[in-house]
């Protein structure tokens, strides 16, 4: 039991001795060792920069598209798609049996006004409902003598329209079922319209009277801020109610449903209800597609993200062609280190060191290299990733799994690169090393 104890001692204090040797090593060589490490480093940095973005544009993603809660899901129309090239070409040879069917289904026909109204009134299903239509994204809105640019959007919805889509109210009330119906002209601002309108406190919009497009309007309240979204204002904006856009801003775009449920779990059930009425509004056969989408307000969130998918492989592939020159880098540098240092381990091996002690040795060496610059470039990755949240206004992003694979991928590099010259070193003849001038 006592010599166990006494030969693991042994090799402990072995190891720590080599480990400190290797340490003064890379430590008496800065200028070589700090480049070796910035090559390891930029390699990990453009890896773990890029993922850190990614990651931060998924949350915006996330905040952006899911305002409804994971319990909703809205009906648009779906666009005709034509595809060209490929086995797509296939799509375009209709006969005429598939060309009535599609005459029959409308594919062509947007969401109306009616048929989102016929909605509403058949769609029993316990649940919170709103039409909304887009308008432009052109409006002139002015106020006494000032105005704003030809960019405001003009929405059309109902008293729904601000809880399904994430929106607050500052000041003022909200429409109500009477507004809607009557469809009088009036509105609710966005907090950047109010804020370019009403300098001296946007707070006295409310029961203000403005010109959209020079027809007035009052004001019933002022939304909350939202902030950008990709460099866009999500504030830039005056919604009104959808018969009062049919009135003053006809319009040939398509209207949205948009149905948030009591319970998560309700979703997928309404849905398939919602969608059996749906068909029976926009008179399809059981023969035929539907010509409208339903979209669950998290799985369009989870489209967008899946698009950047590419960017992390493209990230992976620069980061990979930067550590393996970084591992050539590192192995060449191993090598002249093993030149210059041949009488060292002459007289290492001369005064009884053993081969495996010097591979050991020059294999530290490489790992401890490749672990600096993966501590370095792991923190510059975090650094440059976060400026872009900071940009998209989202949180401080960590990609921790990241940076375990980055620690992992350095620690192979340095073994990978410190094992030739390692080997090399530990079968040099102590007699010829001694010689060497």
């Amino acid at each position: 039991m006592v010599l166990q104890v006494s030969v693991t001692s042994a090799i402990v204090m072995k190891f720590r001795d080599i480990l400190s040797l290797a340490y003064r090593t890379v430590r008496s060589n800065r200028l070589r060792t700090g480049l070796t490490v910035a090559i390891i480093a930029f390699g990990i940095m453009a890896l773990v920069g890029i993922i850190t973005a990614i990651k931060a544009m998924n949350q915006k993603f996330m905040e952006s598209f899911s305002t409804m809660g994971a319990n909703g899901f809205t009906i648009r129309f779906k666009e005709r798609n034509i595809h060209f090239g490929g086995d797509n070409n296939s799509d375009l040879k209709l006969s005429k049996k598939t060309v009535r069917k599609e005459k029959k289904s409308n594919l062509g026909k947007s969401i109306t006004k009616q048929e989102a109204e016929l909605f509403i009134k058949r769609f029993n299903f316990p649940s919170i409902k709103s039409i909304s239509v887009f308008a432009n994204r052109s409006s002139i809105v002015s106020y006494r003598d000032r105005k704003t640019s030809p960019n405001v959007i003009l929405f059309g919805s109902d008293e729904n329209f601000l809880p399904l889509n994430g929106f607050t109210l500052r000041s003022g009330r909200n429409l109500n079922s009477t507004d809607v119906q009557t469809g009088r002209n009036v509105c609710l601002l966005g907090y950047d319209v109010a804020k370019n309108l009403f300098k001296e406190g946007m707070d006295r919009a409310v029961n203000s009277v403005v010109q959209i497009n020079n027809i007035p309007f009052r004001v019933l309240g002022v939304l909350d801020s939202r902030g950008s979204s990709f460099g866009f204002s999500r504030d830039n904006l005056i919604v009104t109610s959808y018969e009062n856009i049919a009135r003053n801003f006809p319009t040939n775009s398509s209207y949205t449903i948009a149905v948030m449920t009591n319970d998560i779990h309700q979703v997928d059930e309404a849905m398939g209800e919602a969608e059996s009425t749906f068909r029976a509004i926009r008179k399809l056969n059981i023969t035929e597609d539907n010509n409208f989408v339903l979209d669950r307000s998290d799985s369009i969130a989870e489209r967008a993200m899946n698009t950047l998918g590419f960017l992390t492989i493209s990230a992976t592939i620069i980061g990979f062609i930067t550590l393996i020159g970084a591992a050539i880098g590192l192995m060449n540098i191993m090598l002249v280190s093993v030149s210059e240092r041949t009488r060292e381990v002459g007289l290492i091996k001369a005064i009884g060191g053993k081969s495996k002690m010097v591979r050991r040795q020059f294999l530290l060496e490489a790992v401890i290299i490749s672990m600096l610059g993966a501590i370095f470039g792991i923190f510059l990755g975090v650094l440059v990733g976060n400026l872009f949240s900071i940009v998209l206004n989202t949180g401080f992003v960590v990609p921790w799994n990241w940076i375990l694979y980055g620690i992992i991928i350095c620690s192979a590099v340095g073994l990978l690169a410190g094992l030739y010259p390692a080997l090399k070193a530990g079968k040099l003849n102590p007699i010829e090393a001694l010689r060497y001038e």
